[in-house]
C-alpha cells in the first residue's frame, strides 16, 4: 500500500477545492470562487472518498450507517449547506472523530458513538462539521494561503487524512506527524473557522429538533476529559477546545429557548451496538448492562444491549427472553425485529426469520437495514436468484455504496453469472480507488461478453469512464 496516495490526494484537494456555496455567506471575493467550480469540487471530493475507503477499515453495519445518513440529512436540511449530494464513510475506530471534507463527504469514526452520551451531543458535532461545508473554509483557507509554502497547503486538510491514522493505519499517522509545524500555523487562521462553525453549527441544531445545549456539554465533557493527556484524540487535535471556546457556546446555547428532544431511544439503540462492536467479551458486556437494568429497570437501550451481548455469546434462549419485553412493547420497532431475526437465523429457524423481515418490510418496504436483511436471508436460504434480485433493487437507491457491491459479487458468482460478477468487482474496486483492478475486472468480463454487442459496448463505455477517473486522478496527484 503506497502510504503517500492520500496525503497527495489531499494536497490536490487542498489546491482544487471550495466547498458548495450558500447565499447567506460573507463575501469572500472573486479569487476563491474563481479556484475551481462547484461540480469540481464534487468530483474531487468523491476522489478522496475512494482513496480513503481503500485506505481504512469501515462499518459496515447497515443499522449503523442508516443512522447516521439519516441524521445528518436531518441536520443538512435546516443548514446553509446548498448541495446536498452528500456521501457518507463510517470508520472502523474506536478514537473520538468526524470530519466534513470538500464535495460533501461526511466522516464519522465508530468512537463518536462512544463519546456522545446523548443524541444532542452527537448531533452537535455533526453540524459544526457541516457548518465547515456550508462557510466554505477549506476555500476560504486556501484563498487566504495560496501564497505560502506546498507544506502548509498541505496541513489544511491534514486533520482528515489523519481520521485515516485514527482508524489504525499508523504509516500515515507517520506521514501527518511530519507537518507539525504546518498544521500549528494553519490553526493560527482556522480558530476563527472552528468558532464560526460552532455559531452556525447551534442556530442549526435548534432548527433541526436539537437542543443546542448539547455542544457546550460535548466540550466540556472532553475537556475534562482529556485535559492531562498527552495524545489527546484527532477530534481535539483538529478542533482545539478551549475555556473561552466552551464559554462563547454555552453563553449562546443559553439563548436558545430550552426545547427539542433531550435524547432519542434510536441514539441510545445505536450507541449501544457501538459499544458491543468494540467489546471483545460478551460475557462482561452482558454483567455491565445487566447491571445497568438492576439500577433502571425500564432502560430499554441496556436491555438490547443484553440480547445483543448473548447473541454475540450464542445464547440464543437468553437472548430470545431479552428481546421478549422489548418486542411487546413495540412490536413494530425495526431495531428489536432485527434482533430477533439474527437470534432465529443462528438458530437455524429461517423460515421464522423470513416471516418477521417480511411483515416488516410490509410496513417499511423503503428501509435499507430491512431490504440488506432479506437479501442476507435469502442467501442464507440458498435462494440465489432471488437474492440477486433484491440486491439489484437495493443498488438503485444505494449505486455508491462499496458493502452492497461487493455482496452483489458474490451472489452474483454463486449464480453462474460471471459477467456480472466482474463488473460489480468493477464498481467495488473504483469505489475503493483501485482503478487498476477495476479495470482489469471488465476486461474479464468483455473477454466472456461473444457476440453480445449491446452488453460489450455498455462494459467498454464503462471501462472507458473509468479510465478517464484514473487519468484524472493521477494528474491531481502528480
Amino acid at each position: 500500500m503506497n502510504l503517500l496516495r492520500p496525503l497527495l490526494l489531499t494536497l490536490g484537494c487542498l489546491f482544487a477545492l471550495p466547498a458548495s456555496a450558500s447565499n447567506d455567506l460573507p463575501s469572500l471575493g472573486d479569487a476563491s470562487s474563481a479556484i475551481v467550480s462547484p461540480e469540481q469540487e464534487h468530483q474531487l471530493g468523491r476522489a478522496w472518498l475512494s482513496m480513503l475507503r481503500g485506505q481504512v477499515s469501515q462499518l459496515s453495519d447497515p443499522q449503523l450507517k442508516d443512522y447516521v445518513e439519516s441524521s445528518v440529512y436531518r441536520l443538512a436540511e435546516t443548514s446553509q449547506v446548498q448541495d446536498r449530494r452528500l456521501e457518507f464513510v463510517l470508520l472502523n475506530s474506536p478514537q473520538l472523530n468526524a470530519f466534513a471534507a470538500p464535495g460533501g463527504i461526511i466522516g464519522v469514526n465508530g468512537g463518536l458513538f462512544l463519546y456522545a452520551q446523548t443524541e444532542n451531543e452527537y448531533a452537535s458535532v455533526l453540524a459544526h462539521e457541516l457548518a465547515h461545508l456550508s462557510q466554505r473554509h477549506f476555500a476560504r483557507g486556501l484563498e487566504a494561503q495560496q501564497r505560502m509554502q506546498i507544506p502548509l497547503m498541505a496541513a489544511m486538510l491534514a486533520g482528515i487524512v489523519a481520521a485515516a491514522a485514527g482508524a489504525g493505519d499508523v504509516g500515515i499517522a507517520a506521514i501527518a506527524s511530519t507537518q507539525a509545524a504546518a498544521i500549528q500555523e494553519q490553526r493560527r487562521f482556522s480558530r476563527q473557522n472552528e468558532q464560526e462553525a460552532d455559531r452556525i453549527g447551534l442556530v442549526n441544531l435548534e432548527k433541526a429538533g436539537y437542543d443546542p445545549r448539547g455542544m457546550p456539554s460535548m466540550f466540556e465533557r472532553l475537556m475534562r476529559q482529556y485535559r492531562y493527556d498527552r495524545k489527546p484524540p484527532e477530534f481535539l487535535l483538529t478542533h482545539p477546545i478551549s475555556e473561552s471556546r466552551i464559554a462563547d457556546t454555552r453563553n449562546r446555547a443559553a439563548q436558545f429557548p430550552v426545547g427539542g428532544v433531550e435524547d432519542s431511544l434510536r441514539y441510545q439503540l445505536m450507541r449501544t451496538r457501538v459499544q458491543l462492536m468494540y467489546e471483545d467479551t460478551p460475557g462482561l458486556a452482558a454483567k455491565r448492562f445487566r447491571a445497568q437494568l438492576e439500577e433502571h429497570p425500564q432502560l430499554d437501550a441496556a436491555r438490547y444491549g443484553l440480547a445483543l451481548a448473548q447473541i454475540k455469546d450464542r445464547k440464543l434462549d437468553e437472548a430470545g427472553a431479552s428481546l421478549q419485553p422489548l418486542l411487546a412493547k413495540a412490536p413494530d420497532e425495526i431495531v428489536y425485529n432485527l434482533a430477533q431475526v439474527d437470534v432465529d437465523i443462528t438458530a437455524n429457524r429461517l423460515d421464522l426469520a423470513q416471516q418477521r423481515v417480511e411483515r416488516l418490510l410490509s410496513l417499511y418496504p423503503d428501509n435499507y437495514p430491512l431490504r440488506q436483511a432479506r437479501a442476507n436471508l435469502l442467501l442464507k436460504q440458498n435462494r440465489i436468484p432471488q437474492a440477486e434480485q433484491a440486491l439489484d433493487a437495493l443498488l438503485k437507491s444505494r449505486p455508491k455504496d462499496p458493502d452492497i457491491w461487493y455482496l452483489v459479487a458474490e451472489v452474483r458468482g454463486l449464480a453462474g453469472n460471471t459477467i456480472g460478477l466482474h463488473e460489480a468487482r468493477a464498481e467495488f474496486f473504483a469505489l475503493v480507488g483501485d482503478y487498476d483492478q477495476a479495470i482489469e475486472q471488465l476486461d474479464f468480463a468483455k473477454r466472456r461478453v461473444r457476440n453480445n454487442f449491446p452488453l460489450a459496448a455498455r462494459i467498454d463505455a464503462r471501462q472507458r469512464v473509468l479510465m478517464e477517473d484514473q487519468r484524472l486522478l493521477q494528474e491531481m496527484m502528480n
